[in-house]
Parts: C-alpha cells; structure tokens; sequence
C-alpha cells in the first residue's frame, strides 16, 4: 500500500470520516428529508384525494341540481297548464253564462214580443169581426143577425164550429204532441175546445202548444209530428189558385 502511495492511517482517518459522515448525514439529513418528503407526499395524495372527492361532490351537486331544476320545470309547467286549463274552463263557463244569459234576455224579449203582438192582434178581432159584419151587410143589402155573423167571425178565425176543429173532422191522427197555427190569438174558450178535441183523438197523455200567424188569414194548421193538416185560409187560397192554373 505504500508503495502505490496510500497510508493505511490517512485511508482508515477517511473511511472513518466517511462512515461518520454517513451516519451523521443519515441521522440529520436523509431521515428529515425522507421524512419531510413522505409528508409531502402525503399531503399531495391528500390533496389530490381532496380533489377527487370535491370532483365528485360538484358532479355529484351538478346532477342533484340538474334533477331539482327539472322537476322544478315540470312542476312549473304543471302549474302553468293546469293554470291555463282553469283559466280557459272559468272562460268556457263565463261564455256559456253569458251566452245562456243572452238566450235567456233573447227569449224573454221575444216571448215580450209575441205576448205583444197576441195582445194587439186579440184586440184587432173584435175591430175585424165588427168590419167584417159591416162589409158583409153592405153586400147581401140586409142586416144578418148580429150573434150568426159573429159565430161565423169565429169560426172563421178559430176553425172551431159545434165543439169541433172543422179541419180535423175526418182526419184521425197518431202522436205524442199537436201545434195549433191561427191567424189570430184564440180565445181560452177556443184553446179549450180545440185542446179538447185534439186530446180525444191522441190520448191523454200528449201535449198541446198553440201559435200565432197571421199569414194563413183564418182558420187553423195542425201540425202532429210530420204530419201537417192544413185548414187555413191562405191553404185553401193556394189550393185554389193551384186547380185554376
């Protein structure tokens, strides 16, 4: 050894100084750095879990919310129909009253009307039957008896004569419901007799309505279901009419 110029004292002096370094080196830097880097290490693994946890927690959040805001829109839009539904159903309903009301104020007007009109005509007869008389004396040049020509007057207007509606005396009739036209509003005598004698030939259990026109002149339109019995005046005028051509 010496003769390659190493000194077994200064070798030993520096594997000693070595070893000593190593130790000191180990005991005082290399544990606290390891240390220092596994509790670095494990700060970053717990930050990086940290990470991964508030990921999954805002994914997590993301998807809750996602979840609420859909069913908050559904809600929503269940309130908004079901809003709306109400909305157009308090519509229907106030249209329809309104339009019942107005059929109602249309009819009440109309029957005001019709009432009127029977009312004017009802004492327009007793003007007709006294011109009628007049006209008819001025023809034949005599005076009639007064009651004859007013029983005629009125089974002109009511085609009731002896108890019976004239045009239904050979007529025999099937139904559940009559209408009665005249001219002219019969009398609740008239209404009686003709109700009377309608009711004999259908039963009982039918109805009878009546009706002014004062188109067909004089005497009375029947009608039972289809079927229509015409002995008015204007018919029998048309009818005439009809066989001259």
């Amino acid at each position: 050894m010496e003769k390659l110029g190493i000194s077994l004292g200064m070798l030993f002096v520096q594997i000693l100084s070595f070893v000593v370094l190593f130790v000191v080196l180990r005991a005082w830097v290399f544990k606290p750095l390891m240390a220092q880097l596994e509790k670095r290490r494990k700060i970053v693994a717990q930050g990086l879990e940290d990470a991964r946890v508030a990921a999954e927690a805002r994914a997590n959040a993301e998807k809750e919310a996602s979840r609420i805001i859909a069913e908050a829109q559904a809600k929503a839009a269940d309130i908004v129909r079901e809003a709306t539904e109400r909305a157009e159903a308090v519509a229907r309903e106030m249209r329809a009253t309104q339009e019942e009301e107005l059929l109602k104020q249309r009819e009440q007007a109309l029957a005001e009307l019709e009432a009127e009109r029977n009312r004017v005509l009802s004492e327009m007869r007793g003007q007709i039957a006294a011109l009628a008389i007049a006209a008819t004396q001025k023809l034949i040049k005599e005076t009639l008896d007064e009651q004859r020509q007013r029983a005629l007057l009125a089974e002109f207007f009511s085609g009731v004569r002896d108890g019976k509606v004239v045009v239904l005396e050979e007529e025999t009739l099937t139904g559940g419901a009559a209408e009665v036209t005249s001219a002219l509003p019969l009398t609740p005598e008239e209404q009686e007799v003709v109700k009377r004698d309608i009711l004999a030939r259908l039963g009982g259990g039918a109805s009878v309505t009546f009706r002014v026109d004062p188109s067909i002149l004089g005497g009375l339109i029947v009608r039972v279901g289809d079927r229509v019995i015409d002995g008015s005046v204007a018919g029998q005028l048309q009818n005439l009419r009809q066989h001259l051509q």
